[in-house]
């Protein structure tokens, strides 16, 4: 009989939001859940890491007072048993688009587990503009049903099927549930990126302009991205790796080679 899984939970909105209660919930079905979340939202916090941290025990688990990307490290090298898979969610509110990928928290413990060699998944929910603001919603663990559903298959079957064979870790973006489960779609990242800032006398407004375009009739992503996908009602599933590649570039080596002669030329 094989071992049971074990699983690191983690997430950026904090230990008590209802997308990680959710997935607990779901994953404590498939093995051992570990929960190292952050103890206050952290959003947006990117790979962002301190060098020491509070932590107490809560009912789920651990909770840290610092980011998604410590929690991983403190989740792997202390706090508990070694993983099979990492898994970070369910956000409540979508990442989408390369830009995107540095910004997250949800995407960086992913990333973070990555480093140590350890497979991840990080899940985000998309909920449309129409709905509301996000910080204005109360949502369920009936809304987290998608995202509990494909976090689960893909936690049960990844693995063994060979997918982190190609990719470090998976960014799963789901719709709201509505009932039956949504198609999956294996996507790529969109290139969109729409920054805009606007100056008012000491204070300067910076706008992300991309979520303002994502009516489904005049949505600018093409087929097969992420974004697409997504604001069309399917899941989407992006698989990617880190660290980062870096590619032969004949004109900076170009630049290397006349390196030395330029800098002597300059101090003589």
């Amino acid at each position: 009989m094989s071992d049971p899984l074990e699983i690191l939970l983690t997430n950026d909105d904090g230990i008590d939001s209802t997308g990680l209660r959710a997935l607990y919930d779901a994953l404590s079905e498939l093995g051992n859940v570990t929960v190292v979340a952050p103890a206050t939202d952290q959003s947006s916090c990117g790979r962002s890491m301190s060098h020491e941290v509070d932590v107490e025990e809560r009912e789920l688990g651990y909770a840290l007072y610092g980011t998604p990307s410590d929690c991983v490290v403190a989740g792997l090298a202390e706090l508990g048993p070694f993983p099979d898979i990492v898994v970070a969610g369910c956000n409540e509110g979508a990442n989408l688009g390369e830009y995107v990928l540095g910004r997250s928290g949800t995407i960086s413990a992913a990333v973070e587990a990555a480093f140590f060699d350890v497979p991840a998944i990080a899940t985000s929910m998309y909920v449309p503009p129409e709905e509301g603001p996000l910080s204005e919603l109360e949502l369920t663990a009936e809304d987290f049903a998608e995202a509990t559903r494909v976090t689960s298959y893909l936690v049960d079957n990844a693995l063994e099927a060979g997918v982190f064979d190609h990719a470090a870790y998976l960014n799963v973006n789901v719709p709201l549930a509505d009932g039956d489960p949504a198609p999956l779609e294996i996507t790529r990242p969109s290139k969109r990126y729409e920054m805009d800032a606007e100056r008012d006398g000491d204070r300067v407004h910076l706008k992300d302009r991309v979520w303002e375009r994502m009516d489904p009739e005049t949505l600018p992503d093409p087929d097969g991205t992420d974004r697409r996908a997504v604001v069309e009602g399917r899941i989407s599933v992006s698989p990617l790796t880190a660290p980062h590649s870096t590619n032969h570039h004949e004109a900076l080596s170009a630049l290397a080679d006349a390196y030395p002669e330029s800098v002597d030329s300059a101090e003589r």
